[in-house]
């Protein structure tokens, strides 16, 4: 891959790995992968690290300009940055079963020649962490200095410290933990009896793309509101009408990009998330950061972290933040240093 100066990036790329056998036995015939670089991968390949996304985001997440729920990382990366791409060679990749640009529901199953609907299999982030891995095989990737991301990303870092522990230095579990805890914003019956109360959903039959905006325009301005994203925008200045008008362009914007199928496969495989039984085989370094006011994950009752088994060295960040699971990204100001640390613990 050429890069004339050291911040280059691809923004928007796709890479066929061919045939993926998820862990339950199903074979996907052909995985697609969007994915966007920064920096410049070192000649022995170990100076990579994997930035990873969340639910309903996408590799996208570290570009100027990009609005995700989780809040913009670009001021993350970039030379002399926590995500210094003066050093490191940075991939951000959409991940399985999502809506940017990698195999998913809405995807063309070769077998059949129309989308896979109903019929995409159920996955795990075991499968999602493999398409990565085979992915940073083909990008030239030997090793992760780490690997580090917010919600559905600290899951994919948690389960990379256990899939490939040799593989990886140093995980950032950002405003996220070691399982999906059920309420009221990750119960799947709950999203199904949403998505079906709208006539495009069919009953289970696949609608067609751009049928369900609506309903996913209502979902999307639920979820900001919830997450604290009105709280971002009241700091910005932002007077209450002007807040209101902003949060309905960006669920506008989400609702006619995003795929209903992978809200239901990408919870499905959130809820089946638990490493809380092998943390003790976590060897890697660990950052874990939690947001006070989030209620997706709130501290816990004696502010200490989630991950006190694992095996490596461990330090935990508590943002005191009205921004809630927001607030990875407008909150960076109060975790970046931790971050920095971890990728360079000597420095």
């Amino acid at each position: 891959m050429k890069c004339m100066n050291h911040s280059c990036r691809e923004p928007d790329a796709r890479l066929s790995i061919g045939p993926f056998a998820l862990h339950s036995g199903v074979e996907l015939p052909d995985v697609t992968v969007a994915y966007a670089t920064y920096g410049r991968l070192a000649p022995d390949g170990r100076n990579a690290i994997l930035a990873t996304h969340g639910y309903t985001a996408s590799h996208q997440m570290l570009a100027h300009g990009a609005g995700v729920a989780e809040g913009s990382w670009a001021p993350l990366i970039g030379p002399g940055k926590p995500l210094d791409t003066d050093r490191f060679f940075v991939v951000c990749s959409n991940i399985l079963g999502s809506s940017y640009g990698t195999t998913g529901p809405a995807s063309i199953d070769p077998r059949s020649g129309r989308p896979y609907g109903y019929d995409f299999p159920d996955i795990s982030f075991a499968d999602i962490v493999g398409v990565q891995r085979r992915l940073l095989e083909r990008l030239g990737v030997r090793h992760l200095r780490a690997v580090v991301g917010p919600s559905y990303g600290g899951f994919q870092a948690l389960q990379w410290a256990v899939d490939h522990a040799d593989m990886v230095d140093a995980i950032g579990v950002i405003a996220s933990g070691p399982f999906f805890a059920r309420n009221a914003y990750t119960d799947l019956d709950v999203l199904e009896a949403q998505l079906g109360a709208d006539p495009a959903w069919r009953a289970g039959a696949y609608p067609q793309p751009g049928q369900m905006q609506a309903t996913l325009h209502a979902l999307r301005t639920k979820t900001l509101m919830t997450y604290g994203m009105d709280a971002v925008l009241q700091d910005q200045g932002l007077d209450a009408a002007a807040r209101a008008q902003r949060i309905d362009a960006m669920a506008g914007n989400w609702a006619r990009e995003f795929d209903p199928g992978a809200l239901v496969v990408l919870l499905k495989a959130g809820l089946a998330f638990d490493v809380r039984a092998r943390l003790a085989q976590i060897r890697a370094d660990v950052l874990h950061v939690i947001a006070s006011t989030d209620t997706l994950f709130p501290p816990n009752a004696s502010h200490t972290s989630d991950l006190a088994g694992v095996a490596g060295a461990l330090r935990y960040v508590e943002m005191q933040t009205p921004y809630g699971h927001t607030a990875t990204g407008p909150a960076h100001a109060l975790w970046s240093d931790a971050l920095r640390q971890l990728m360079d613990p000597g420095r």
